[in-house]
């Protein structure tokens, strides 16, 4: 076969969903009850309905036959004209029973398969995780005249051939070894012709490419994948189940402070009147401010939006103004109490925008040291740390220069 003749457009598979899963029976049966393993779900769809998605979105691939076990063909191509009518895959499918033996239900679906079908794809339902990528280079070698193709990964571990009462034989070279997967790659006709054989001469095989070579026919192994596992064993059920994956998360805090006045005279006032803080840094010349601890609006925004990231309240719950414990109290410590709840919640912040809204004082030459003292407080470098400085030019209380705002953003990742 040449190159020439040999087109990769004019693909099908044949995916295997016809086995009995006998190692997995008594696991299946203890939670869920008897029940096949191709028939397990994934992410909501059952396994064989996994590998008929990747394969359908390839543009190679024309079609595809789902082998079922004949007890239950009735019932699965049912399954899978629903589960085609809510997912259309866009390519055409057709079911059909399989066999006894592995090699019987391959040789069944090849025989349904369509008649425009030149190369096709064998595939075991119960290796959901195949990409299309390993596909592809499954296919490769077929558009360039091989007439079999199968994906491998090489033996990490040494490998024993032994005797029948456990004594070992012989130590193979690891270096000439394969662990094979599927999907596996043919020119159809001759494996047809492989199959036939197999037929007439009561050939026992575990895969296809065993087939091709027994018939003359020379494998090429393309690499496999490691994700690219069989749910066989009752410890991989664990690979299908929800992985516990935490999203990021994103507080936002806000917080607004009001000046005191130059001419203010009022004691319990000037009682409450703070040197202005921000950030944890004294910003010396600046209007005073009225707070109950000591008024750092940037730190008291921070605190909220950390808060807001452990779902643990706001501030003023945590830390009410009428509590006299908290009298003049540095921000400093509600930053570090709410960044312990960040953590107990199971979250680590990676990233702080920062905004003080003012029209006096002039925050620039003070930027960079509120960006230090803030990346230290949330045990952070100072390069994720950003500070901004705006006005409201001249509108609101702000412009006004009767007080200033602050507004955070601080973004924390699973850790």
């Amino acid at each position: 076969m040449t190159a020439a003749n040999t087109h990769t457009q004019d693909a099908w598979a044949v995916i295997l969903a016809a086995g009995s899963g006998t190692r997995l029976a008594s696991a299946l049966a203890e939670t869920a009850g008897p029940q096949k393993k191709q028939y397990l779900e994934l992410e909501g769809e059952p396994l064989f309905w996994k590998s008929a998605r990747t394969f359908a979105r390839l543009q190679a691939v024309q079609g595809l036959v789902l082998v079922f076990p004949p007890e239950d063909l009735e019932r699965m191509t049912g399954v899978a004209a629903d589960l085609y009518q809510r997912d259309p895959l866009g390519v055409p499918w057709r079911a059909c029973a399989g066999g006894a033996r592995r090699q019987d239900s391959v040789r069944l679906g090849l025989a349904a398969l369509d008649a425009s079908a030149r190369l096709v794809l064998v595939h075991d339902a119960a290796r959901p995780f195949a990409s299309a990528a390993l596909v592809r280079r499954v296919l490769a070698p077929l558009g360039e005249g091989c007439r079999a193709a199968i994906p491998g990964l090489a033996v990490t571990d040494t490998i024993k051939r032994v005797s029948a009462n456990d004594i070992i034989v012989d130590t193979p070279e690891r270096a000439t070894l394969r662990a094979v997967q599927t999907p596996q790659g043919f020119v159809l006709a001759p494996l047809l012709e492989a199959h036939a054989r197999a037929q007439a001469e009561a050939w026992e095989v575990t895969d296809d490419a065993a087939l091709m070579e027994r018939a003359g026919h020379q494998v090429v192994v393309v690499q496999g994948e490691e994700a690219n596992v069989k749910i066989t064993t009752p410890a991989d059920l664990e690979l299908l189940r929800p992985k516990a994956c935490a999203a990021p998360r994103t507080g936002w805090g806000y917080d607004v402070h009001r000046y005191v006045a130059q001419a203010e005279d009022d004691p319990k006032v000037l009682a409450k009147a703070r040197p202005m803080m921000l950030g944890g840094v004294a910003i010396a010349g600046a209007p005073r401010v009225l707070a109950h601890s000591d008024g750092d609006v940037l730190l008291h925004a921070v605190t909220d939006a950390l808060l807001g990231i452990a779902c643990a309240g706001d501030i003023g719950q945590l830390f009410p103004d009428t509590d006299a414990t908290y009298d003049n109290m540095p921000s400093a410590i509600f930053v570090t109490e709410a960044l312990r709840r960040v953590r107990a919640a199971g979250f680590v912040p990676v990233h702080a925008d920062l905004t003080v809204i003012a029209q006096v004082p002039k925050l620039g030459p003070h930027r960079a040291r509120i960006a230090a003292q803030v990346a230290q407080l949330l045990e952070l470098p100072a390069g994720v740390v950003n500070v901004k400085a705006t006005t409201e030019e001249g509108l609101g209380f702000t412009g006004e220069k009767r007080g200033l705002k602050a507004v955070a953003v601080v973004t924390a990742l699973p850790g």
